[in-house]
């Protein structure tokens, strides 16, 4: 028998508005920029993500992410207008949400389960969708035996999100909220113009562009939250929406 090349390590309300989410863990990626991850992947579990993100439905996984863009009822549009977000929704999230419907992902509860995914591997918490609208047990399950992890979040300030700065990074939009951010520990994650960088705070993604791509983020490792001690991390805007990144 073939082997899943994933799991659904989490079904159940978001954290942010009580709508169904799920989360799938993939096993392997070939990812260039990450390298070979697990790469989970946070959806609303009853419409495909490009509607979700047309129709602003992605809230449930994405918060008040700027990079969201904003729903519309252009016929024409098939997700959010001026979406800045780098993830490409009709290639990742499209074809792991179809075979999701499909049931090609056998479900992996529990905590020894979820652990099991990700014993000794490097892991990638929220390939696409914010890790802080899923319990966190969800995530200390499948870290607790990793051997190192990545994530972002723009959801530190919910209060009904569970941000873990632990090991999550702290997506800043703005130097002011950074500033604040480190004030209280925390390491954050912040896309702006390379121009901006704060020198002693933070340093340039060596898996960028701009950084001649050097490194992946598995062999990286330096986006774990406070865990790892390092500078914070800022990267130029990039993607298919980056003009729209201000």
């Amino acid at each position: 028998m073939k082997k899943p090349s994933g799991y659904v390590i989490y079904e159940g309300a978001s954290l942010l508005d009580g709508k169904p989410i799920m989360v799938v863990a993939l096993l392997k990626s070939s990812n260039g920029k990450t390298g070979n991850m697990v790469q989970t992947y946070i959806m609303r579990s009853d419409i495909d993500p490009m509607l979700a993100s047309k129709k602003g439905e992605d809230f449930s996984i994405c918060g008040e992410c700027p990079h969201r863009g904003e729903a519309n009822d252009d016929p024409n549009s098939k997700q959010a207008k001026k979406r800045g977000c780098y993830v490409i929704l009709f290639q990742g999230p499209l074809n792991v949400y179809k075979s999701y419907v499909k049931g090609n992902y056998p479900t992996s509860f529990g905590h020894d389960a979820i652990q099991s995914i990700g014993d000794g591997k490097d892991v990638r918490l929220g390939t696409y969708g914010d890790p802080s609208v899923v319990p966190r047990y969800v995530w200390d399950s499948l870290l607790g035996k990793a051997k190192s992890n990545t994530a972002y979040s723009h959801q530190a300030s919910q209060s009904s999100a569970q941000f873990v700065a632990q090991y999550m990074m702290r997506s800043a939009d703005t130097l002011d909220e950074a500033r604040k951010s480190w004030a209280m520990g925390e390491r954050t994650f912040r896309v702006a113009p390379l121009t901006s960088m704060v020198k002693g705070k933070e340093i340039l993604c060596p898996a960028s562009e701009e950084a001649g791509r050097r490194t992946t983020c598995e062999k990286c490792g330096l986006c774990g939250g406070m865990q790892v001690h390092a500078k914070s991390i800022l990267i130029p805007p990039h993607g298919n929406g980056r003009k729209y990144v201000a």
